[in-house]
């Protein structure tokens, strides 16, 4: 063989190296891309499901509460428990001890 044809046999031996090493990298740079990308997704799953397991908690302490009496006993439950009313005349004490 000629030095020509095997030079050119080893440009495009070292040609196909190339292409091969960087088709590698990219696969590599993708792989790790993916898994930031599911860590990402399995921490906004974490947080989707608290915040559905709180909204269940909700849910269910509303049908209690609206299921434990009249309108008018809800109404006044909801005004001690929220927003700190009290009827006329009484008197609310408030433990601020933190226990």
């Amino acid at each position: 063989m000629s030095k020509r044809v095997k030079h050119k046999k080893a440009r495009a031996r070292l040609a196909a190296w190339g292409v091969m090493g960087l088709v590698l990298c990219y696969l590599v740079v993708s792989f790790i891309q993916t898994q930031v990308e599911i860590a990402s997704k399995k921490q906004e799953l974490s947080a989707v499901q608290t915040q559905l397991t709180e909204q269940l908690a909700r849910n269910t302490e509303l049908t209690r509460v609206l299921e434990s009496g009249t309108e008018e006993e809800i109404m006044e439950r909801i005004a001690r428990d929220r927003f700190g009313y009290a009827m006329p005349g009484e008197r609310v004490f408030v433990d601020t001890s933190g226990k």
